[in-house]
C-alpha cells in the first residue's frame, strides 16, 4: 500500500515520468484504470524527431512531412521542416512501459486524494484501497482527479474532439486540417492518414457544442464511413503544475498546445521533466518542496507561448473566410512555414528527450504555426 513514488494515469505523461525513473532504485508505483495501452483516446500523431527521440519510432504506421489548410475556398499545402508521423497506441505504450525498468504496474481506479500522513506522505484513494506515497503524480488527464474542485465540462476551458477509424489505402502524404464554420463555428476538422486506417474528426473549442453530426458528414466527404467513434476532451489553457504537494502532468496540467489541440509531445516534453525533478529526489539529490518549485517554474515558463496560442485560437476562427484563405496563402510561403513551424516545434523540442540536464527555464522562441495540426 506504500510506494516511493506513486504515479497515477498511464497515459503518455505518466509513462514518460515512469521513463525517467527507469533504474533510479526506487519503489515506483504506476496505476490505471486500465492495462496499459488498452484504451486509445487521440488521434496519435506526433511530431517523428519525437517519436525517434523516445525510442518508440516502431510504433510508426504513415510520416506525413505536410500538412494542407482547407477553407471553403482554397487547399494550402505546406511542405514542414520536420514532420508529423501517425503511429499505433498500443504499440507506443508498449514500447514506453519496456523502457521503464524497475517500474510496477497495478489497475486501480483513482477517486481523489485523501489526508495526508504523519510522516507527510500524501494518500490516494483508489477503488482498491488507499496508497501512501510521498511523491505523487496526478497524469490522470483533464478531470485533474487530485485537486479541488476538478474540471466539469462545459464551464471549464476545455475543447470537445470526436473522430471515426474508416480503412484506408496507406495513401497520403499529408496532415489535414479543415477551417469550416460549417464544421465547427469555433474549431476544425482533421484527418490523419494511419497506414490501414484513417483518423477523420472534428473539434471544437466551444465545449458545448456537439459534433457527431460533422464529423460524420466529413468522413462522408472524404468518401470515408463513420465507424470506430472515439472521442474525448481535452484543455485549451495552462494550469499550475503542483499543488496540494501534487505533481500535475499531461492533461492534468493544462499541458496542451491551444488552437492545435496538440498534446503527446507536450505529455512526454513536460513528463520527462517531472520525472528528473522526481529522479533528484529519490537520489538524495533534492527534495520534495525544491522539486515542486522547479517543475511548477520549469511549466509556467511556458506560459507565454501558451498565451499566443490561445489568443489565436479565439482569433483565427474569428476572421472572415476569405481572408483567412488569404492569410493561409501568405503564410504558406516556404520561409514562412520554415519559421513558423520551426518556433512551434522549438515549445517543446524533440532534443529536449536525449538532454542529461535537469529542468531549466523553458523556450523563449513564441509559437509560430497559425494552426498546427490536429495531432492529439
Amino acid at each position: 500500500m506504500r510506494a516511493e513514488v506513486l504515479i497515477c494515469g498511464a497515459s503518455f505523461a505518466g509513462l514518460a515520468v515512469a521513463r525517467e525513473l527507469a533504474g533510479s532504485g526506487a519503489d515506483v508505483l504506476v496505476i490505471d484504470r486500465y492495462e496499459i495501452g488498452e484504451r486509445q483516446t487521440s488521434a496519435c500523431a506526433c511530431p517523428t524527431r519525437w517519436l525517434e527521440a523516445m525510442g518508440v519510432a516502431g510504433s510508426i504506421k504513415q510520416e506525413l512531412p505536410y500538412m494542407t489548410f482547407s477553407t471553403p475556398y482554397r487547399t494550402a499545402r505546406y511542405r514542414l521542416p520536420w514532420s508529423w508521423s501517425s503511429f499505433d497506441y498500443r504499440t507506443l505504450c508498449a514500447a514506453l512501459w519496456e523502457q521503464c525498468t524497475g517500474v510496477r504496474f497495478e489497475t486501480a481506479k483513482v477517486e481523489s486524494l485523501g489526508e495526508p500522513t504523519a510522516d507527510g506522505s500524501l494518500s490516494v484513494i483508489t477503488d482498491r484501497g488507499t496508497l501512501h506515497s510521498p511523491l505523487v503524480v496526478d497524469a490522470l488527464g483533464w478531470r485533474r482527479v487530485l485537486s479541488s474542485p476538478h474540471y466539469q465540462p462545459p464551464q471549464a476551458p476545455l475543447s470537445r474532439g470526436l473522430e471515426v477509424h474508416p480503412d484506408s489505402d496507406h495513401s497520403g502524404d499529408a496532415l489535414d486540417v479543415f477551417v469550416e464554420r460549417g464544421l465547427a463555428r469555433r474549431g476544425f476538422g482533421w484527418r490523419v492518414p494511419a497506414g490501414d486506417e484513417a483518423r477523420i474528426g472534428v473539434g471544437s473549442y466551444d465545449p458545448s457544442q456537439h459534433v457527431k453530426r460533422e464529423t460524420v458528414e466529413l468522413a462522408e466527404r472524404l468518401g470515408s464511413e463513420a465507424v470506430k467513434y472515439q472521442g474525448n476532451w481535452f484543455p485549451h489553457r495552462l494550469r499550475d503544475a503542483t499543488g496540494d504537494n501534487v505533481f500535475f502532468v499531461g492533461d492534468s496540467a493544462g499541458h496542451c498546445f491551444p488552437l492545435s489541440g496538440e498534446g503527446i509531445r507536450t505529455a512526454f516534453y513536460f513528463g520527462i521533466a517531472c520525472g528528473r525533478e522526481l529522479r533528484a529526489v529519490v537520489a538524495n539529490e533534492s527534495d520534495r518542496e525544491s522539486a515542486l518549485a522547479a517543475y511548477g517554474a520549469f511549466s509556467a515558463s511556458h506560459g507565454r507561448a501558451f498565451r499566443i496560442a490561445l489568443a489565436l485560437q479565439r482569433i483565427v476562427p474569428a476572421l472572415p473566410p476569405r481572408l483567412l484563405t488569404g492569410v493561409l496563402a501568405v503564410v504558406g510561403l516556404q520561409r514562412f512555414v520554415d519559421r513558423a513551424f520551426g518556433w512551434y516545434l522549438n515549445q517543446a523540442p524533440p532534443e529536449f528527450a536525449d538532454s542529461a540536464t535537469r529542468s531549466g527555464p523553458g523556450p523563449s522562441e513564441p509559437l509560430g504555426a497559425p494552426l498546427a495540426g490536429a495531432a492529439r
